[in-house]
């Protein structure tokens, strides 16, 4: 009677394995789908708003409103959606013209690895950061992913200016009055500005990816 009862039930386990795997399958197809649909869009998303940003200066220094999706991706994604959000803003950087009219005769190749540097940087600290918080706390994590994010941006481009570009700024004074004062503390506002919507969003996004995991 045992044997019968265990060979009954191993039968079952062989029928049914095939349906979990399946299940298993889809949720890992649905995920990257997903993924993939996410990153498009927050891909998308950067491209516009660093374009739009060109045009908005305090004195000569460009304001990057690009920061907040780098942030979401990088909640969502982790690492490395942060770090390819991070690299798509560096590199519409590296191609505007203020860019490529003040930095890259300088030093191209100085100029390509700042900009790229300096987007995935933000990206990828921001992501580790909320990472680090958000099992404690989501509105901290991501009010301080959004401040290391700019921290890097900023502190990357003004030590590769300080080694490479100081003719562009004329001096250390007005390369930290002009940044730090204003496209700092700019981002900054702006992310803070933004927390809520973000953890909105991350909220949002996550509570879908679980309904589409069971």
């Amino acid at each position: 009677m045992e044997n019968t009862e265990k060979t009954t039930t191993a039968a079952e386990n062989v029928q049914t394995a095939p349906i979990t795997a399946a299940r298993g399958s889809k949720a890992a197809n649905r995920r990257y789908i997903g993924t993939l649909t996410g990153l498009g869009i927050l891909t998308a998303l950067v491209v516009v708003l660093q374009l739009f940003s060109s045009v908005i200066k305090f004195g000569t220094v460009s304001i990057t409103l690009t920061l907040t999706p780098i942030i979401v991706g990088g909640a969502l994604y982790g690492a490395l959606g942060g770090a390819w959000l991070g690299a798509v803003f560096g590199v519409v950087v590296l191609l505007q013209p203020d860019t490529l009219a003040f930095f890259f005769p300088v030093n191209p190749a100085a100029t390509i690895v700042l900009c790229l540097l300096k987007g995935i940087a933000a990206g990828v600290l921001g992501a580790l950061v909320f990472r680090l918080l958000e099992k404690k706390n989501l509105p901290v994590a991501v009010v301080a992913a959004g401040i290391a994010a700019p921290t890097a941006n900023t502190g990357i481009f003004i030590l590769g200016t300080i080694l490479f570009f100081m003719d562009v700024y004329g001096s250390i004074e007005n390369l930290l009055i002009g940044v730090i004062t204003l496209n700092f503390f700019i981002e900054v506002a702006v992310n803070l500005a933004l927390s809520v919507v973000t953890v909105t969003i991350i909220r949002y996004v996550k509570k879908i990816e679980r309904e589409n995991a069971q």
